[in-house]
């Protein structure tokens, strides 16, 4: 048996039928519309569903590339492309093309390289289209010769060629000559009274005048023609016949000249056969791509999710063919079910509902988007559709008969991943064989590994669908009130006998309605009133669940939205806390400066006044502003930043990190030794530290709920760890040093070291008498900074 694209002859035939049945030539149709070519439209009328799920990806992503291209340009040009394949074709052996016709290769040859050059440029990610844009050959040798060579009307420029250019002079010149000699003519007195008509005419390329039949004899020439009537002949004067030779050699020998152009021309064009070929073949894809956008476009629809696992699920899907105000279905199928049996009235939707599923199926496999909310589609098999009455009077088929063969056919062909659709199932003989058969069927069809969506009236079949695992059923909603369906479908509940109601709506009398219940038999009775408990008992479960979605989602509502209002007022807190703490460093700074000035001018004027013993006084107030210093800086530092996190496993160099023990940021510069060691430089400074007494160094602020509050992990520090005091007297180092202290104090730092001269032991003095007596210092010694004869005193700050 010969094979059709992976699926057997029969099959393909059987998908050809599904195709026609399920309208997807019209949806094709439509997309035809949304090309600007006849290269793209014929794509699409090649274009054919696949089984193929690479092929598939393919084709949707080149859609969703079209679409956002349509979304982000909605007036992208590209217009101008002409079908010249054949034209190609023909000048490709020899052929010689018109001059109309070169200038549709001229035109399509520019709108191409307009649109490549436009698709190149255009900003985004568009791998499909520039790949294709980049196969369209540019050709300006081509273009440019025959824009030289013919006019916009088609006709051969005259300066095409010199020689042309000549002829054309040639002609003119003579033709001006003729035309003066036949103004002659009409101008004479005596001429006129032989004429028909006072002018001059053409008949067969030679100029004549129109001359009365009877005036024959008058005006020597040669007759070339008469008007219908006879009554007027048209005459070639015999002083004309030599210039009209020559008007008709030159005439002649201008039409080859234009004919050797067009060779010429038509044989660059053959030249370029090939890369022609793969031009158009280029700008095809490129239209039919976009072609698919736009179709997305106007059928508002959205790109479905792809599964190879027999999965379908439609979010408000809207058949495309369908006018007016549509109702959207949604349905699922292949997660709990795996074949879904729909009841309910005629003209109720069950038909709309299976051509849908089986129209969505074929577009996603076509590579087109679907008009619905959200869809996913499984395309590992093909979809093959027992829809309408196809009864056959030459064949002599019954519709039941004509239906069993075509489902017949259809069991021969199932397999894993195929989509089944059956259109009242079991219809057309005995209700009760007929529901047997049609069990029977599902059973088979679900052995096979297909998914199934099947609509019926038999009751027997809404049974069956209760007791059968992976089977469902589903109904389209019927309003008895109004008589007239919703075109809703609904999962879960079985579509319930309206023939009764619609009876007595519209208005059989009661009795006639008792007696046909009497003819029920008490199965029937047994198996409705089960059908319609059970759906009541799952109608009363789905509002129930309806209710807690709607009250789960309200709690998840509020949850979130006490979750944000607590998210913004720790993030409002903790900016009050920093407002603070600036707040609280810029008072202390401010206290700070006054008091050191005050105590400057203090020393001052005891120093002035020679109160010597007063110093002691003035040290023990210093003392005690120091004190007061400290306990405002300590309930400042409750705002402190802290330094959160734990020791990196492993550093690199160049990366920032927090050096514990000196509370100051620092460069890693080597990585850690096998002591787990590396070397860190602290502003001027280069030390060794184990990893242990490292923090990594977040980028941003970052929320902690230890202890219940925010946690500030430092990011900078500006302040250097050392102050250079020499050059400076002992009252302006002093000076200096403390101003330096605190603001060390205030930025964390812990060790400081105080750079001055080796031998100044005066200073030496006054710093240990000053270091002595600072409330911020813990401990300083003294030391030597280098060869260079400078000494360092090291201060440790509490």
């Amino acid at each position: 048996m010969g094979k059709h694209g992976g699926i057997a002859v029969e099959a393909s035939d059987l998908i050809f039928k599904t195709i026609e049945k399920l309208e997807l030539g019209k949806i094709l149709a439509q997309l035809k519309d949304c090309c600007s070519s006849p290269l793209g439209q014929d794509l699409v009328e090649r274009l054919e569903p696949t089984t193929d799920e690479e092929e598939i990806k393919v084709r949707q992503a080149e859609t969703e590339e079209a679409c956002r291209l349509w979304r982000l340009f909605p007036d992208f040009n590209r217009a101008g492309i002409k079908d010249i394949r054949a034209l190609v074709e023909r000048a490709g052996v020899g052929g010689v093309l018109t001059g109309e016709e070169l200038l549709q290769v001229a035109s399509t040859l520019a709108a191409g390289r307009r649109l490549k050059k436009t698709l190149l440029q255009v900003e985004g990610a568009f791998p499909i289209l520039k790949s294709w844009a980049s196969r369209v050959g540019e050709f300006p040798r081509l273009e440019e010769r025959i824009a030289r060579t013919v006019r916009e009307d088609g006709e051969i420029k005259d300066e095409a060629t010199p020689k042309l250019l000549a002829l054309r002079q040639r002609i003119y010149a003579l033709q001006e000559k003729i035309k003066e000699k036949l103004e002659g003519y009409l101008r004479s007195s005596e001429i006129q009274k032989y004429l028909q008509d006072n002018l001059y005419t053409i008949r067969a390329g030679r100029y004549c005048l129109p001359v009365k039949q009877e005036y024959r004899n008058q005006i020597p020439g040669l007759v070339h023609d008469q008007s219908a009537s006879g009554a007027t002949l048209f005459i070639e004067p015999l002083a004309l016949v030599e210039l009209n030779n020559e008007l008709k050699r030159l005439a002649a020998e201008e039409e080859r000249e234009i004919e050797a152009i067009l060779y010429s021309l038509s044989n660059l064009v053959g030249g370029e056969k090939e890369e022609l070929t793969r031009t158009l073949q280029a700008l095809a894809r490129i239209d039919f791509i976009l072609a698919k956008g736009l179709l997305s476009q106007r059928m508002d629809a959205v790109a479905p999710s792809l599964n190879t696992t027999g999965r379908w699920k439609i979010v408000a899907g809207r058949h495309p063919l369908l006018k007016g105000k549509v109702v959207p279905i949604t349905l699922w199928l292949g997660e709990d079910f795996d074949i879904l049996i729909i009841t309910g009235p005629n003209t109720g939707g069950k038909t709309v509902t299976l051509k849908t599923l089986g129209l969505f199926t074929l577009m996603a496999q076509c590579g087109l988007h679907l008009p619905a909310q959200e869809a996913e589609i499984s395309v590992a098999g093909p979809v093959f559709a027992d829809i309408g009455d196809e009864q056959s009077i030459e064949q002599s088929l019954s519709t039941f008969s004509s239906h069993m063969s075509h489902i017949i056919s259809i069991l021969s062909q199932v397999r894993p991943g195929t989509l089944v659709l059956l259109d009242e199932l079991g219809a057309g003989t005995d209700p009760t064989e007929g529901a047997a058969l049609g069990m029977a069927i599902l059973d088979y069809l679900a052995s096979q590994g297909a998914k199934v969506v099947a609509t019926t009236h038999y009751s027997e079949l809404k049974a069956y669908a209760y007791v059968t695992s992976r089977v469902e059923n589903a109904a389209v909603e019927f309003d008895s009130q109004t008589l007239k369906p919703t075109f809703r479908l609904l999962i879960g509940t079985p579509g319930e006998s309206n023939a009764f109601i619609i009876s007595q709506r519209l208005g059989l009398p009661e009795e006639v309605l008792k007696r046909a219940r009497a003819y029920l038999s008490e199965e029937q009775v047994q198996i409705s009133q089960m059908i319609q408990a059970l759906a009541k008992d799952r109608q009363a479960s789905r509002e129930a669940l309806l209710e807690a979605e709607v009250l789960r989602e309200q709690a998840k509502e509020i949850r979130e939205r006490a979750e944000k209002e607590w998210e913004e007022t720790l993030k409002k807190a903790g900016e009050l806390l920093e407002q603070a703490r600036r707040e609280a460093y810029d008072l202390i700074r401010r206290v700070k400066l006054e008091v050191r000035e005050i105590r400057k001018q203090v020393e001052r004027a005891l120093a002035e006044e020679g109160y010597k013993d007063k110093i002691k006084t003035l040290d023990k107030v210093r003392t005690q502003l120091g004190l007061l210093s400290k306990e405002i800086t300590d309930k400042a530092l409750e705002y402190q930043p802290e330094v959160n996190g734990v020791p990196p496993v492993m550093v690199s160099p160049g990366e920032r990190v927090w050096v514990v023990a000196l509370n100051q940021e620092g460069q890693v510069l080597t990585f850690p030794t096998s002591q787990g060691e590396v070397l860190v430089q602290v502003g001027s400074l280069k030390v060794n530290v184990k990893l242990d007494e490292l923090r990594l160094l977040p980028e941003k602020r970052e929320k902690s709920k230890e202890q219940g509050r925010w946690v500030v992990q430092v990011t900078t520090r500006s302040l250097r760890p050392e102050i250079d005091l020499r050059g400076l007297s002992i009252e302006e180092a002093c000076h200096q040093a403390d101003k330096y202290l605190d603001d060390a104090y205030l930025a964390g730092l812990k060790i400081v070291s105080l750079i001055h001269g080796k031998g100044t032991g005066a200073l030496r003095a006054a710093l240990h008498r000053y270091l002595s007596t600072h409330p911020l210092v813990k401990s300083f010694r003294f030391g030597n900074a280098g060869e260079g004869g400078s000494g360092v005193t090291v201060v440790e700050l509490k």
